[in-house]
């Protein structure tokens, strides 16, 4: 239950920059017409439930199947967007991270990583990383860079991660910390190898870096859900038990509060009382 999609489908990895070029908007053509909206899509289902417009009536009625079987879907999945900016945030600030690698982008909704992270950072890097052809279509508004940043998308499979951090480097400097972000999108992904390609990632990159990863938590509730999704013509989505989203973080050292609901993690004060949802996470230094 994610906004980008990883099931299998390998298209091209290529760096998208700028859609300028006649052969450039003719692959934007091309890709958009791969975009089936007869069908539900994992992209506009998340979006549906957080509140944005890119999604059609057939993802609406899929996204209200999960509701009906699981009535928290919306505050987690809410919630997993607010965990993501606190985060960016701590990470930009406190942190000062400059450099942010987003795998499983979606399709693009207000206060992305690049918009907070450069709010605090005017000079920071942010390459996004989906290999779902929607969110290729929607790549230049995920262009969209403070003045003085760089804000780059790549097309590519989140599976293959030592090509992703090769694509990655064109923009990012890896001798130098990199935030490696990861938000409820490894559920398309077995659990022992979302553990083992998380690993790799991180392997990728130099100490003081960190992860941030959530995901859905196993309980009758989100099990019920995760059956109910599955029924779409989506990539399936498979919830976790704890201590299989906090294994990625073995060796590295937990930021406070640790690990448990996204929705307690650091919350502000107009936060305070949020009630705890099923998508537990973290974010952790290397």
């Amino acid at each position: 239950m994610h906004g980008g999609e990883y099931a299998g489908r390998r298209p091209p990895r290529l760096a998208f920059r700028h859609y300028e070029t006649r052969t450039e908007m003719t692959e934007q053509t091309e890709l958009e017409a791969r975009i089936r909206s007869g069908v539900p899509h994992s992209a506009r289902v998340w979006n549906y439930w957080i509140g944005g417009k890119d999604h059609y009536p057939v993802d609406q009625e899929l996204g209200d199947q999960v509701i009906a079987s699981y009535p928290q879907t919306r505050d987690l999945a809410r919630a997993s967007r607010a965990f993501q900016a606190r985060a960016v945030r701590y990470l930009a600030d406190e942190a000062g991270i400059t450099q942010f690698l987003d795998i499983g982008t979606g399709l693009p909704v207000q206060n992305s990583t690049h918009e907070v992270a450069q709010s605090v950072q005017p000079k920071a890097r942010i390459v996004y990383v989906d290999n779902d052809p929607l969110v290729l279509a929607h790549a230049r508004a995920l262009l969209t860079s403070a003045p003085d940043g760089v804000t780059e998308y790549v097309h590519a499979d989140m599976l293959e991660a030592e090509q992703v951090l090769q694509e990655a480097s064109r923009t990012l400097d890896m001798t130098q910390p990199v935030a490696v972000m990861v938000l409820s999108t490894l559920g398309h992904v077995e659990p022992r190898a979302g553990i083992d390609l998380m690993r790799r990632y991180m392997a990728g990159t130099v100490t003081g870096s960190y992860l941030v990863l959530c995901d859905t938590v196993a309980t009758p509730q989100t099990l019920a859900a995760q059956e109910a999704y599955a029924a779409g013509d989506t990539p399936p989505y498979l919830v976790r038990r704890p201590e299989e989203i906090l294994a990625s973080a073995d060796g590295m050292e937990l930021v406070d509060p640790g690990f448990g609901s996204i929705s307690l993690w650091r919350a502000s004060s107009s936060e305070d009382g949020a009630e705890p949802v099923d998508q537990w996470g973290f974010v952790a230094r290397k």
